[in-house]
């Protein structure tokens, strides 16, 4: 694992985006094909933005894959993780094919849909964050480290939900789903590669427990810890609390 301090947050986005983008164009170069993960939220921002201006992407060479998104909010929902895929990356480069995840399915149904096309690839690049309780996706602690399956459906946890409602996505914390869809834990870590962002201060502690604790369920993006290629691009004040950087 590679931790990187960047000078703001925008430096942050920059500098995840240029090693995704390279990431990508030798998955091109060696294979054909790049097959990556996009992850939401507000510490995506400034990642994707920088990502769909990079140059020299052959993008109807990659395959997209969706991380996670609640369960039952329609698309047309400002919280839709589909609608903030599409608005900010998918409508802007020419994807070969974006595999998204629909909330409104039966979500059961859809974990097996989208895991088939999942398992048929091998993943070069995953774009990840890390949340306020360190959930790793939509696993929150006591996260499943053991489960096999490609996506399950989770329940989120309150600090989940409050997370959601305190960047803005709700009008009020009644309003967040209590459930969604989740890549599961160990298919992540069958990237091979992870690019994490997480900017702000109200991250610090769980960038701290999950990059200097130990690696446990109760803290799930530690799991990074054990990945052979997982960069982790933090803001001065998410890495504010690290030793030893």
């Amino acid at each position: 694992m590679n931790i990187q301090v960047c000078q703001n947050v925008k430096e942050m986005g920059q500098r995840a985006a240029d090693d995704a983008a390279a990431r990508i164009r030798l998955a091109i170069q060696t294979q054909g094909w790049a097959h990556i993960i996009v992850a939401t939220g507000a510490s995506q921002f400034e990642v994707l933005a920088a990502l769909v201006a990079s140059p020299d992407v052959d993008w109807s060479r990659v395959v997209g894959f969706h991380l996670d998104e609640y369960v039952g909010l329609p698309m047309s929902h400002p919280a839709s993780f589909r609608r903030y895929l599409k608005e900010r990356l998918v409508d802007r480069v020419p994807f070969h094919q974006f595999h998204y995840i629909d909330g409104e399915s039966d979500p059961r149904a859809e974990c097996r849909r989208v895991g088939d096309l999942l398992q048929r690839c091998s993943i070069d690049v995953a774009l990840v964050g890390i949340g306020e309780n360190a959930h790793l996706a939509f696993n929150d602690p006591p996260a499943d480290f053991q489960t096999d399956v490609p996506y399950l459906v989770v329940e989120l946890d309150e600090a989940c939900r409050r997370q959601q409602l305190g960047e803005g996505w709700f009008p009020t914390f009644d309003d967040v789903p209590r459930q969604a869809i989740s890549m599961s834990i160990s298919q992540i870590m069958k990237s091979q590669t992870i690019v994490c962002s997480v900017p702000d201060l109200r991250k610090a502690m769980a960038v701290q427990a999950s990059l200097q604790g130990p690696v446990t369920p109760q803290a799930p993006a530690s799991i990074l810890q054990q990945h052979g290629c997982a960069t982790i691009y933090l803001d001065p004040p998410a890495a504010s609390l690290l030793s030893g950087l």
